[in-house]
């Protein structure tokens, strides 16, 4: 079998979305219990709080969700996710899928920093159709120090939940970190390293939060026309047009805020200036084919 895929090759990110080049934001739950800024709201503050976010996001014609939990920085090593967090992302994912599904509209869990592992067995519990992974193979030195790719421990995890069904979204190239462990592992390479070791849908990243990657990265990491790539930052009105000629769909956060801060609450405005641009691209699509 050499080093083909073992696996079908559906493209998952049309399979989840139902729908060519979706938008997904993502959630920033505030700090939850056990984290540095937790203040000791109740869950049904913390969930209040987001279910306003999502309300807004719905009604300006976002295709789907991530909750994560980025109100908990700064952030551990997966081995150190704590169970109070995995109850929390729970609880608020379960309430925020009685919503989000009335629309159909499909949910994803990122867990901070790097524990897939959580992360799938709150998709599990949740319902939840994908988990994104910020390092699924090889290695690099994050903000929380030396980050290594766990695949086959989440594989291994995820077939013993009965999970198969629950995409992975793995990162390539990710932002927030230095790369010089594989840095003899050209950017194309290490994409082919994430399909080899059976990722759904790549993600490609800026630097940071809220930077746009470069269009050779993103070509780059588009090593194969059968896997989705969608971007994972740095995503505006004035450049989506430019990104979606190349990528599948896009995540949003940070634009979404008011000010474009991510500590910032939903703006309305801004997310409907976004939409509206994406719905011109998918015209222009329509009358293309």
């Amino acid at each position: 079998m050499g080093n083909e895929r073992v696996y079908s090759r559906e493209n998952k990110l049309e399979d989840i979305f139902k729908i060519k080049k979706p938008i997904i934001p993502t959630l920033h739950l505030l700090s939850l219990p056990g984290a540095p800024f937790y203040r000791g709201e109740s869950m049904e503050e913390l969930l209040e709080y987001t279910m306003k976010e999502v309300e807004i996001l719905i009604a300006c014609g976002v295709d789907g969700f991530i909750i994560e939990n980025h109100g908990d920085i700064p952030f551990v090593k997966p081995d150190k996710f704590g169970y109070e967090t995995v109850a929390a992302m729970s609880y608020i994912g379960t309430e925020i899928g009685k919503v989000v599904r009335k629309y159909g509209l499909p949910m994803g869990v990122n867990c901070l920093a790097n524990a897939a592992i959580p992360a799938l067995a709150i998709a599990k519990a949740i319902d939840a159709k994908f988990i994104r992974i910020n390092q699924f193979v090889n290695a690099y030195v994050a903000n929380e120090g030396l980050i290594e790719g766990l695949a086959g421990e989440i594989l291994r995890y995820r077939s013993s939940i009965k999970g198969e069904g629950i995409a992975i979204f793995a990162d390539s190239h990710v932002k927030h970190g230095s790369h010089a462990i594989v840095s003899d592992r050209p950017v194309e390479e290490q994409a082919k390293d994430s399909l080899f070791f059976c990722a759904d849908v790549l993600i490609c990243t800026g630097n940071r939060t809220g930077d746009a990657p470069t269009e050779e990265e993103l070509s780059k990491i588009k090593v194969d026309s059968n896997v989705p790539v969608v971007v994972g930052s740095g995503i505006t009105p004035e450049n989506v047009e430019r990104i979606m000629r190349t990528a599948d769909g896009g995540i949003v956060a940070s634009y979404f805020k008011k000010d474009g801060v991510w500590t910032n609450t939903v703006d309305r405005e801004r997310t409907l200036r976004f939409m509206e641009q994406v719905w011109k691209i998918r015209e222009k699509m329509k009358q293309a084919v």
